[in-house]
């Protein structure tokens, strides 16, 4: 476990659902975050087949502005196991910078993990 300031960096492994690829990545959790993201870099250097939703997804900045990287339109559908908890997700994929995954509010309120 990687604490900085008050973000908080966990190895987790995920599997797609389509291919059972496995890949080990860090994950931001933010509980600021009500959902769950994906970075498009990451989906794309790993070959991550995504799904295309009926109807995107914006997205906004804390301070209320639409967020640069634009609108949601893809999910990827993975296992993730992060220690002893693990879930089915559908992750929106999205540009999310120096970070490759971001598990927000929607993660920790299904699996209220112990924090220290």
């Amino acid at each position: 476990m990687d604490a900085r300031g008050t973000s908080l960096l966990l190895p987790v492994e995920i599997r797609t659902t389509d291919t059972s690829e496995l890949h080990s990545v860090k994950v931001l959790l933010d509980s600021g975050a009500t959902g769950s993201f994906i970075d498009r870099d990451l989906v794309c250097s790993k070959g991550m087949n995504t799904r295309t939703l009926s109807r995107n997804i914006l997205v906004f900045n804390i301070n209320g502005s639409h967020n640069e990287a634009g609108q949601i339109s893809e999910v990827v559908d993975v296992v993730l196991q992060c220690k002893t908890h693990s879930k089915r997700m559908l992750l929106a994929v999205s540009r999310l910078g120096k970070q490759s995954l971001i598990l927000g509010y929607d993660w920790l309120k299904d699996h209220n993990p112990k924090i220290d």
